[in-house]
């Protein structure tokens, strides 16, 4: 047994002499006081009788402590009470010593006997005991056996106590085990799922590599059929790239016949007509989805040729979706509750739009930061 209790069982052995030896003492220092005032008390007795003479004092305290011993049952079990009375000149009267017949009093002289125990009580007597409890007597025995019977019980606690911890460990070990068997059976039971699923890849894994190996030989020979289709397909990218540079010369061509024609035409408000006129035909065919107000239109023409395509970017923007846009900010109307809102074109550039409740963008002025007063006060008159 691991748990097997040592320290309390070598504690077992030791402790019962200890305590007996020292509960021996501890009782016998005790006793003797307690029996030493109880001798005092007794061991004159009547006083009128040593007075009167009748009684010497020795004879009394022999007497008196006597009775007293025969008194004490206990001392049949194993304690031992010695007591000693003694006169201060160290004269002993208990036990009976008797001296020399010269230094014995007559007991047919009362008088000498009275003046006698009356010398000794003024004198003072001296008691002395002794108490030694006996090895191997009842008492004793009683006490060896009561640490004994206490060490056992000790044991005795702290062993079953053990024996309980012991079973203890041992259904929590029994369990343990219990679970590992069950772990290891699930394990068992893992490993063989895995296996399966093991071979189960390695079947897909083989069949999967023969389709791999079937798909190549099926595309080495298309290779070079692909191969042909690809130059072909450059070539005719290539005419296709030729014939946009073509197309693109051609209009080349034609915007400076048209600006050769435009210069060449009316000038002054006739060409100005036209031009606003040309430019409504065209946003009007170009964006469907806004409103261009006419203030919006004569400001646009009037931009410079780089911030016109920067602002026609702008105005391609709110066509296709408005809210891609970056808004700069919102302008509230003196006499309107409709927002406004501004937006930046080619650093210089102001366009300011709306959106009705119909949802379409309406483009309200283009101008440039010079004529952004002008534009706010045409804004506030809306």
């Amino acid at each position: 047994m691991k748990s097997f209790p040592f320290k309390i069982f070598i504690l077992s052995l030791l402790l019962p002499p200890f305590l007996y030896f020292f509960s021996v003492h501890y009782l016998e220092q005790r006793l003797k006081i307690l029996y030493l005032e109880e001798v005092k008390d007794v061991y004159i007795g009547d006083t009128h009788s040593l007075f009167d003479g009748t009684v010497s004092i020795q004879d009394a305290v022999d007497k008196n402590i006597t009775r007293y011993l025969q008194s004490k049952w206990f001392l049949k079990w194993g304690l031992k009470l010695n007591v000693v009375v003694t006169t201060r000149q160290g004269k002993i009267l208990f036990p009976a010593i008797f001296g020399s017949p010269k230094e014995s009093l007559s007991p047919m002289d009362p008088m000498r006997v009275a003046s006698e125990n009356y010398r000794l009580l003024n004198e003072g007597l001296i008691v002395n005991i002794s108490i030694e409890l006996e090895h191997g007597k009842p008492i004793s025995i009683l006490i060896l056996f009561t640490y004994i019977g206490l060490a056992l019980l000790l044991l005795y606690f702290f062993t079953r106590r053990a024996i309980k911890n012991t079973k203890k460990a041992e259904i929590e070990k029994a369990k343990t085990i219990d679970r590992l068997l069950e772990r290891e059976k699930r394990s068992t039971e893992v490993l063989k799922t895995l296996g399966m699923k093991r071979i189960e890849l390695k079947n897909r894994y083989d069949e999967i590599k023969r389709e791999l190996e079937d798909e190549k030989i099926k595309a080495s020979k298309n290779e070079d059929g692909m191969i042909e289709e690809i130059v072909s397909l450059e070539e005719e990218i290539n005419r296709n790239i030729d014939l946009q540079q073509e197309q693109r010369k051609e209009i080349d061509e034609l915007k400076e016949k048209i600006q050769k024609s435009e210069g060449e035409g009316a000038k002054g408000q006739e060409k100005s007509l036209k031009g606003t006129a040309s430019v409504t035909r065209r946003f009007n065919t170009l964006y469907k989805n806004i409103l261009i107000n006419k203030k919006a239109i004569s400001g646009f023409i009037n931009l410079p040729e780089d911030m016109k395509i920067k602002c026609e970017e702008i105005i391609h923007q709110l066509n296709e979706n408005p809210d891609y846009v970056t808004i700069k900010r919102k302008v509230f109307s003196k006499k309107s509750r409709e927002t406004v809102l501004e937006v930046l074109f080619a650093y210089r550039g102001r366009l300011y739009f709306r959106t009705p409740k119909d949802q379409h963008v309406e483009i309200l002025t283009i101008g440039t930061k010079n004529t952004q007063l002008k534009d706010l006060e045409f804004i506030d008159r809306l």
